[in-house]
């Protein structure tokens, strides 16, 4: 009943507060990866009941505990059999895992190979960076509010957006980062990358081929994802930029890819039809597709 009574600044000082007791729950998790982690332990951590912090932590960052723990700690491993000569045993106990089998099994899972294979290509990506952002209360607007507000990005933008990239690297199913620079610059000088900010936060970005109406990325700040920006790109896209001759496309995980955190959903939620089967730098995906006889307007 509190939070009927509350008012407009009450409530954003509500959710200021919930977002730092989410980033105290991230940061006690940074400090013990590579131990046993459970929720009562990290609700007791940051002195809130575990159903409270559960429910914070899906709505700021998109994720369970158990979800964003698990991916931190797969990453990590990523990165020692990239980067190091540990043994993948002990790797799988930093991990949390007490036998190689269960640490090959799900690292297979998520990242569609075994630590062995990863380890002989030595190509790392992360499946989850450290979440970072602040406490600023987040706007509540209507989609046709934040179509209004997205415009093309500049080069002035790159640092910002990579900032974002990395907090929505779950949408990648493989990133090379370096790869990525060099086709982030491309798209902003041929004016195919959009952006939208709330103040001085990027919360959306998209870059997309206007010939082909074809999205290469959509992401959208995790904070923000129940306020429709998703759909608020797509309209941006069909209605003022791609022809209305064309299909729009878009590809992402697999049905069933434990390593997608919601990203199929997105899509058929805004319209998209599962399409065929692809592999993208060595990875399992899926072409969607929104056909253009089911584009219609808002």
């Amino acid at each position: 009943m509190r939070h009927l009574c509350e008012g407009k600044g009450d409530q954003a000082m509500r959710r200021q507060n919930e977002t730092g007791t989410v980033m105290e729950a991230i940061d006690y998790m940074e400090e013990h990866l590579s131990e046993k982690l459970y929720l009562e332990q990290i609700a007791k951590a940051v002195h809130y009941s575990k159903y409270h912090l559960h429910r914070m932590f899906v709505r700021e960052t998109g994720l369970t505990v158990h979800d964003y723990a698990q991916r931190r700690r797969l990453t990590e491993a990523a990165r020692l059999l990239a980067f190091s000569d540990r043994p993948i045993m002990e790797i799988a106990l930093s991990a949390g895992y007490e036998s190689r089998q269960a640490f090959t099994t799900i690292f297979r899972q998520m990242y569609k190979k075994t630590p062995n294979q990863f380890r002989e290509e030595r190509i790392y990506y992360p499946l989850q960076l450290r979440f970072k952002f602040n406490r600023d209360d987040v706007k509540s607007e209507d989609m046709s509010f934040w179509k209004r507000q997205i415009t093309f990005a500049t080069l002035e933008d790159i640092s910002q957006w990579m900032s974002l990239v990395y907090l929505v690297i779950d949408g990648f199913p493989y990133l090379h980062e370096a790869q990525y620079l060099v086709q982030l610059r491309e798209a902003i000088v041929h004016h195919r990358a959009l952006i939208l900010r709330d103040g001085g936060t990027v919360i959306g970005i998209m870059t997309f081929v206007e010939e082909s109406g074809k999205i290469d990325f959509l992401g959208v700040h995790p904070r923000y994802r129940r306020q429709g920006i998703a759909g608020a790109f797509l309209g941006k896209l069909r209605e003022e930029l791609v022809s209305a001759d064309l299909d729009i496309m878009v590809t992402t995980f697999r049905e069933c890819d434990k390593a997608d955190t919601g990203y199929r959903n997105m899509f058929k939620a805004l319209g998209f039809s599962e399409a065929e089967l692809l592999v993208e730098f060595g990875y399992p995906t899926q072409r969607f597709i929104l056909r253009k006889e089911d584009r219609g307007t808002d």
